[in-house]
């Protein structure tokens, strides 16, 4: 798994997820609100499968 998520990307995907799971553990949000985890795992581990899949990258390039 070659990460293809980037910093700020990685960043928002946290603070969404977060965001989800907390509306609907305090009840403002339906239970659907837990797929919060998703977001949250994917900014977590640095990879996101359909990136893969479509071939986006928002890492940076690293420098040789």
């Amino acid at each position: 798994m070659t990460k293809n998520v980037g910093g700020l990307d990685r960043a928002l995907r946290i603070i969404v997820g977060l965001a989800l799971i907390a509306a609907a553990a305090t009840g403002v949000l339906g239970v659907w609100a837990y797929l919060g985890v998703v977001p949250l795992l994917t900014g977590l581990v640095g990879w996101c499968p359909p990136y893969g899949l479509l071939g986006i990258n928002t890492c940076a390039m690293k420098k040789q």
